[in-house]
């Protein structure tokens, strides 16, 4: 990188926000979004760079277009790692909590708890507990501390 880079880059640290955000009015001629500092600072890094020295090929740029396209992919993807996380459907999780005794059911879209439908055993153990859980650790998964 040459100094001059560097030096604007390093400059944006100590920059108070509106100044950042008139930096960002220079460098992309649009108001900037109402996001935090950190965004700011992170993108305009990536601008000033990429005004120096370019950004990425118009190859890449198609490929990434075509990704961010294909949502069947992606939702295939996340349904398949969902799926490979959770218990079989039709099986019963039995926890006892300060001696209750709490049974859930696993769904095809989630989990079943006294009648009412979750998307997590998170969710689940937050609605037995009233604070927040790791669901799998809860209802004994995951050995305590995540391992596994």
């Amino acid at each position: 990188m040459t100094d001059s880079v560097l030096a604007s880059i390093a400059a944006l640290a100590s920059m108070p926000t509106p100044a950042l955000k008139e930096r960002w009015r220079e460098l992309f001629q649009s108001d900037p979004p109402p996001f935090n500092r950190h965004f700011l600072v992170s993108r305009l890094t990536y601008r000033i760079q990429e005004l120096a020295y370019g950004g990425v090929t118009p190859t890449v740029a198609a490929r990434l277009e075509a990704i961010a396209a294909d949502e069947k992919y992606v939702e295939r993807e996340v349904a398949r790692k969902r799926i490979a996380d959770r218990p079989v459907v039709g099986t019963k999780l039995v926890r006892e909590w300060q001696g209750i005794e709490h049974t859930v059911t696993v769904t095809e879209r989630g989990f079943e708890y006294r009648g009412r439908p979750f998307k997590s055993l998170s969710a689940v153990a937050n609605a037995i507990t009233g604070t927040r859980w790791s669901g799998p650790t809860f209802f004994g998964l995951r050995a305590q501390g995540g391992n596994q």
